[in-house]
């Protein structure tokens, strides 16, 4: 790319010598000596009977040990990634000490207890992934791409800003642990930081209509993209999850929560059908599934929307670092003739799913009686369902195979999603406002059968027949225009 001197690099990795930069090499060990030390983190915790913490400034829980141990891993596996992809650039060594400091202060953030360490934690991290964004000199797209970014991240920030600002009028507390403890009910400043929060947590994780810097990033190294789609967006979760004692003081609150997500899961799912490249599809992708994260988080399931970001994390950052072998090389006429299902393949997916929902309900014990915990098994439910109706559709194999390894790989995948979110369900359990979900309603039932109405017509191409709604899904997933390459030069490094 434009500014880098890049020669392709085959076969084993040099060892660094006085011409070659040892620093790719030593945070690459770094980070991985750091997960090394979350999982005994991890370990002492769950053994031990209580939290750590640095009164006023830190405190280490059930959350902070999880995160610890899923950003310190996501980002051991980049580092590693872009000791090859990064070869041979002048800027690598600015590259992994990006990567890194954002590792570093991520962690800090998870940990943060003092309101000002986590509002500067938040405002750094946004400024570190905006700088990675842009990461490629001379290259005016990415540049653009990165100025966008930051436009969101420090309105992000200042929405934190105002939160916290509003927390600490109404309790008097400079802590996040004091702000829970302070907490009386519901008052206007204690509602005017709720709406903060969302609407941080909404730009963070790029859900409509916040989602264009997400969709502009692209100009991004790829290592880069993993890690943002990994861990960088999931921290409108994370935003959610530490200050449930505020977004739970009212149940409408919640709902509108439940809303927000429910559009951009169903809104995201749209914009990818209409997005003709990977990185793109991959980004939309992003778009919907952070809206199932905050749908839990609105339904009260805060361990499922932790559990799901970690999973969504592993999956997402596999699906970037491999992107390159996601290019179908065959015509499209071949291609659309594959996608058809067939009624037995219909049939297949949709006893999967419902197997799928009910191992689900059996292991955790949500959705075994009347409550939002419905809503959440069917959210299970319509994830199994997408999941195999691709597998289904995948021409490559007999169609005997397929159908017979639609189950066996759907299923025990569920039962690891039921014990992982049993887990990290038991690790936040000491967390306040965590652990109660919210009371079903008659508007959760409206929004349930609304969602899959709309879900199931994007499933069948219902939503094909209107050409409008094309048009504007294709507007609404453009990115912005001054981040477009429009030449081959541009982007061709060789």
């Amino acid at each position: 790319m434009t500014g880098d001197t890049q020669a392709t690099t085959v076969g084993e990795l040099p060892t660094p010598d006085n011409d070659r930069s040892r620093v790719p090499t030593a945070l690459t060990r770094a980070v991985w000596l750091l997960w090394a030390a979350s999982l005994g983190v991890l370990a002492a915790y769950a053994l031990g009977d209580g939290r750590w913490a640095v009164p006023g400034l830190l405190a280490v829980d059930g959350l902070t040990v999880v995160l610890w141990v899923t950003v310190t891993f996501f980002s051991a596996i980049v580092h590693s990634y872009s000791r090859r992809y990064m070869a041979g650039t002048r800027t690598a060594d600015a590259f992994f000490g990006k990567v890194f400091a954002f590792t570093l202060v991520v962690s800090v953030l998870v940990a943060a207890d003092s309101v000002v360490l986590f509002a500067a934690s938040w405002l750094a991290m946004g400024l570190l992934m905006a700088e990675l964004i842009g990461h490629a000199e001379g290259w005016p797209q990415a540049q653009a791409a990165g100025a966008t970014a930051r436009k969101h991240f420090l309105a992000s920030s200042a929405l934190v800003g105002v939160a916290v600002a509003a927390l600490w009028a109404e309790t008097g507390a400079s802590t996040v642990s004091g702000i829970a403890d302070g907490l009386a009910g519901s008052s206007t400043l204690v509602l005017l930081a709720a709406g903060a929060l969302l609407l941080a947590a909404m730009v963070q994780s790029a859900l409509l209509p916040f989602h264009t810097w997400l969709l502009s990033s692209m100009t991004a190294p790829t290592p880069a993209s993993a890690l943002m789609h990994a861990g960088f967006v999931n921290a409108g979760g994370v935003l959610l999850v530490r200050f449930a004692p505020v977004v739970t003081v009212e149940a409408w609150v919640m709902l509108v929560v439940v809303v927000v997500g429910a559009v951009s899961a169903l809104g995201g799912k749209l914009l990818k059908t209409v997005r003709p490249d990977v990185k793109s599809k991959l980004g939309c992708s992003t778009v919907g599934q952070m809206g199932f994260m905050i749908v839990q988080a609105g339904l009260g399931f805060f361990g499922a929307a932790i559990t799901h970001l970690i999973l969504h994390g592993f999956y997402k950052a596999y699906q970037f670092l491999a992107a390159g072998e996601q290019v179908d090389h065959e015509s499209p006429a071949k291609s659309t003739a594959d996608r058809s299902r067939g009624p037995l393949g219909a049939a297949v997916v949709a006893l999967t799913a419902i197997a799928g929902g009910l191992l689900f309900a059996v292991l955790t014990g949500k959705g075994t009686e009347l409550g939002t915990g419905l809503l959440l098994v069917g959210i299970v439910v319509l994830t199994v369902l997408t999941a195999a109706g691709e597998v289904v559709t995948r021409a490559s194999l007999p169609a005997a195979v397929r159908y017979g390894a639609v189950p066996l790989v759907a299923l025990p995948a569920i039962a690891v999603y039921g014990l992982a979110y049993n887990a990290v369900s038991g690790l936040l359990a000491g967390l306040p406002a965590v652990g109660h979900a919210a009371e079903l309603t008659p508007v959760h039932g409206l929004v349930g059968v609304a969602f899959l109405g709309i879900y199931l017509a994007i499933e069948t191409g219902l939503y094909r027949r209107s050409e409008r709604l094309y048009v504007a899904l294709y507007n609404a997933g453009q990115p912005a225009s001054e981040t477009l390459l429009t030449a081959t030069e541009d982007y061709n490094e060789y």
